[in-house]
């Protein structure tokens, strides 16, 4: 990676002094939580696939295991810290604590902690809702949105330990740490484009490729991730690692998952699967991120508002220019094979479907088409401008 150390911003000399005192090492407790944010990525997207192949059977299948995997591994990283902190009160993690509650440790601790407790609280919400309101129902359902919002507390609050990590590491002049650290904050940052994506699933559909409603939904939250992300790491090629993790993660969904075998549960059954069924092909968020690292490396002095304006079209435009005639490809024979996936039908999902026939829902052009992508320009020059100020300010986290 190409990267300046610059610890400016990190801290004053006594907090050098504090991050000295620290272990040169990655503590076990940060390896957890990477861990946890790891397994609910794979279980989420093995969950729906669980779904679109077999339907819902149990509650006790091994895609939920592995998402709710996540909060109880997150309790055992944060609850060490929060309790050892609290209780211990030992030097270097003191140093590196806030207060809430009359308890005491890092920042992200906390976040995650109350995300590993929604996420837990989601479960038993979860199965009563699909008892009373259908056994298979969408991804975006009231326990799901809990469930997710966990999820996201819990990698947001990884993000801020391995920010403060990573910063302390840097003041005490630990650089080979400190660099290590930053692959595994990039790599949380990938699992978390992932994490986005997936919420947007519904949204991004590839017949909604020709829809300005599915690079509106792009628009909103992932120039923020990015923009976090690059300003947080120090990493000049930030946004475009992650979407190449974010790629090679979905992209090995695809690729793995129709591997095993799979048979239907429940009806109406309008296709005989005989395998899982995997994700769509990744969106080609990899053409936006380059072209965003570029705009940011050489807009450095810039005032903020500035870069954020011209952050809109310039994630917008380069996704569009080649989202949209591969999404016209992805219609075709060529597209109908294992590596790109179109072959894939739900067990569920009827021969007259957009999906089946392979054709566009409600595809846009001339001013309705533009107008759409001019107001998700806005929306990612928003987006964009959020993520910016709030990646300078964990540029600065210390606890």
């Amino acid at each position: 990676m190409a990267t300046t150390w610059n610890p400016a911003g990190v801290g004053a000399s006594n907090s050098v002094q504090l991050a000295k005192a620290e272990t040169a090492s990655i503590p076990w407790y940060l390896w957890c939580a990477v861990l946890a944010v790891t397994s609910v990525s794979i279980g989420a997207h093995w969950d729906v696939s669980w779904h679109r192949s077999i339907g819902r059977d149990t509650f006790w299948t091994p895609a939920h295991m592995a998402i709710y995997a996540c909060g109880v591994l997150a309790a055992i990283s944060c609850g060490y810290l929060v309790l050892n902190t609290t209780f211990r009160r030992p030097a270097g993690m003191l140093a590196s604590s806030v207060e809430i509650f009359g308890f005491r440790a890092p920042l992200g601790a906390f976040i995650a902690s109350w995300g590993g407790i929604a996420m837990l609280t989601s479960a038993p919400f979860d199965n009563w809702w699909h008892n009373a309101y259908g056994l298979d129902v969408k991804i975006i359902s009231p326990p799901h949105t809990l469930l997710m919002l966990g999820v996201f507390a819990v990698s947001v609050g990884t993000l801020i330990l391995l920010v403060g990590a990573m910063n302390r590491a840097t003041a005490a002049g630990h650089g080979e740490t400190a660099r290590h650290l930053q692959w595994m904050l990039v790599y949380v940052g990938g699992l978390m484009v992932v994490f986005q994506m997936f919420f947007r699933m519904e949204y991004t559909w590839d017949v909604y490729l020709h829809g300005s409603w599915a690079y509106e939904s792009m628009a909103i939250g992932m120039p923020t991730m990015f923009a976090i992300l690059w300003q947080s790491s120090r990493n000049r090629w930030a946004s475009t690692w992650a979407a190449g993790i974010y790629t090679a993660f979905v992209a090995g969904a695809v690729w793995i998952l129709p591997l095993f075998p799979a048979e239907p549960k429940l009806g109406p059954v309008f296709h005989m699967v005989t395998q899982f069924i995997p994700p769509k092909f990744p969106i080609l968020l990899i053409v936006p991120a380059i072209a965003l690292d570029l705009l940011w490396g050489k807009t450095r002095n810039w005032k903020l508002w500035q870069v954020a304006l011209l952050t809109g079209p310039v994630f917008v435009l380069p996704l569009v220019a080649a989202e949209w005639p591969f999404a016209s490809f992805l219609m075709t024979n060529g597209a109908a094979n294992r590596f790109f996936g179109t072959i894939y039908f739900d067990y569920n999902m009827p021969s007259t479907s957009y999906d089946v026939l392979r054709k566009f829902w409600l595809p846009e052009q001339g001013w309705t088409l533009w107008s759409g992508l001019l107001l998700a320009m806005v929306f990612a020059s928003v987006s964009a401008w959020l993520g910016l100020r709030l990646g300078r300010w964990m540029r600065g986290i210390q606890r």
